[in-house]
């Protein structure tokens, strides 16, 4: 009998994680993302987005009511403390919404090895729903090159992002598999692909 296993995939930001999930969808893995929920939950007239203009105020929001995540990210990442806030608040949205969505993709059983993508990797929503650990990691120049890159942050903007995060060797403590991410995007997919073989063999 084939046995459904859920893979946690973690690390900071600009190492790779949502590529190598993009990768394991490519592959035939069922894909939650916990970026793509976390903006879902925030969005206009929902119970967080009410929670954050309640905290931070109607300056966060942009033209047309939604949140303004640049405004507001700027706003966090300069003080950790409203960096807690914000997460204590969306968190437990997030949460909710994985737990439901992983439950519902393991009646759906539309395929047999379920990927949750998720950056801050929590006892509750993460750590106890996964069977194996995959954490995602590459050297801080490159992680720096690719925030700047794709958010448009300058270089003291990026490494203030990368340094609000958990430290690489947190995440590697409750690795139960590493991807280095140093390499060409072909590398990467080579070395998710002999893992992705090794855990449908050793099943």
């Amino acid at each position: 009998m084939v046995l459904l296993m859920v893979i946690g995939i973690t690390g900071g930001i600009g190492s790779g994680k949502s590529t190598v999930s993009k990768i394991l969808r490519d592959l035939g893995a069922k894909v939650i993302d916990a970026d793509r929920i976390s903006r879902e939950v925030t969005a206009k007239g929902k119970k967080a987005y009410d929670e954050i203009v309640d905290t931070f105020g109607s300056g966060v929001l942009n033209e047309d009511g939604e949140l303004d995540r640049k405004k507001l990210a700027d706003i966090v990442f300069n003080d950790q403390e409203k960096l807690k806030l914000l997460e204590g608040i969306v968190h437990k949205y997030v949460i909710e919404e994985i737990e439901k969505r992983v439950n519902a993709a393991k009646n759906e059983w539309s395929s047999d090895i379920i990927v949750l993508d998720v950056p801050i990797p929590v006892k509750r929503g993460f750590i106890d729903l996964v069977d194996q650990v995959w954490v995602v990691t590459c050297d801080m120049e490159t992680r720096i090159k690719r925030i700047m890159e794709r958010s448009g942050y300058t270089y003291e903007e990026a490494v203030k992002r990368i340094n609000s995060q958990m430290k690489e060797d947190e995440y590697l403590k409750i690795a139960d598999e590493v991807l280095v991410n140093n390499g060409s995007i072909e590398e990467l997919e080579n070395s998710v692909a002999k893992l992705y073989i090794k855990i449908r063999s050793i099943r």
